[in-house]
């Protein structure tokens, strides 16, 4: 069996290899620049996991782990057009290093060579593929929606923001884990319990990252802290902190929420909220919601008939992502 970190180099040099033989040059060179930006191409990684459960020659299914990230990448494109941002992975965005409709025609073509490699496999299968490849797509635009229509709310519930990062983030890594045991000749059974172990994990990523959006270490995280509180993002911790929160916390945490954008040192708004945050609790609050669906997922992982030897290596890449140490 391969290791992820093995899987990782064969999936970056399948990328490198992609051929751009087609015409206008202009439309596929933002497509090479966004593949070229680097990631930790974790939904491909994923796939070959999954089949690698089963099947040794993973290299069958490259077109599939390549379909699955160039979609990836597509949906941060048109988040980066839409969210108006202008570095991603230390780089230009495409709308910024070339313009708005650009981006647009470009993520498109995305989309569609996402479809033209994930339809390259056996008449068996593709039914199967495509069919969960699609309804993952529109799951994933549900999210979306739901999580632009939260930044205008002031309701929003923990349900309803974990039923949002479960469609945006969670349904992706589930469908490459269900693709890759589909594509191997797994049953139904161990696809659907790969399929639930990629959920949960990915909702534990999705908390992990909110968690330290406020706690994380800039030089690991990757990027600066405090993002999500100057935005006022409807996170985990901020709805559980207002929901949580005494009177006066309460107040104390509205009155930040309020205030208009330059009217306050970013680090003073950082520092009040991220000690409102500790006085509530939301941190052990937050790594124990982390931890519970850590536990489901790995639960699901167990119930796959399979030696506890090939299934180590996933523990071991979620593990990595988590961040966690065992």
């Amino acid at each position: 069996m391969y290791n992820w970190k093995e899987l990782l180099a064969q999936i970056n040099c399948q990328i490198e290899k992609i051929p751009y033989d087609r015409q206008p040059y202009s439309l596929y060179a933002p497509i090479r620049y966004v593949l070229s930006l680097g990631g930790k191409r974790i939904r491909p990684v994923l796939m070959l996991m999954a089949y690698n459960l089963y099947r040794e020659d993973v290299e069958k299914i490259y077109p599939q782990a390549l379909g699955i990230e160039i979609y990836h990448n597509y949906t941060l494109l048109h988040d980066d057009l839409m969210d108006k941002a202008e570095m991603r992975r230390g780089m230009l965005t495409v709308h910024k290093k070339w313009n708005d409709n650009t981006a647009i025609l470009s993520g498109d073509s995305m989309l569609v060579l996402a479809y033209h490699y994930m339809q390259q496999c056996d008449k068996e299968n593709i039914g199967k593929i495509l069919h969960l490849f699609t309804e993952t797509a529109l799951e994933i635009g549900e999210g979306q929606q739901y999580d632009m229509e939260f930044e205008n709310r002031e309701d929003v519930n923990e349900d309803e923001y974990i039923e949002m990062i479960r469609l945006k983030t969670s349904v992706l890594l589930a469908c490459a884990l269900k693709t890759g045991a589909l594509l191997a000749g797994a049953n139904d059974t161990d696809a659907d319990l790969l399929y639930k172990y990629g959920e949960n994990i990915g909702l534990a990523f999705q908390l992990q990252d909110d968690f330290l959006d406020v706690y994380g270490d800039t030089k690991v995280f990757g990027k600066k802290i405090g993002g999500d509180i100057i935005s006022n993002k409807k996170t985990y911790l901020l709805i559980n902190a207002l929901r949580r929160a005494n009177c006066h916390q309460r107040e104390t945490l509205t009155h930040w929420i309020g205030l208009p954008e330059g009217s306050y040192a970013p680090s003073e708004k950082i520092a009040a909220v991220t000690n409102l945050y500790n006085e509530i609790g939301i941190p052990e609050l937050c790594e124990l919601k982390i931890k519970a669906y850590f536990e489901k997922a790995e639960n699901y992982l167990q119930g796959i008939k399979l030696p506890e030897e090939r299934k180590s290596n996933l523990r071991e890449m979620a593990a990595s992502l988590l961040k966690r140490k065992s």
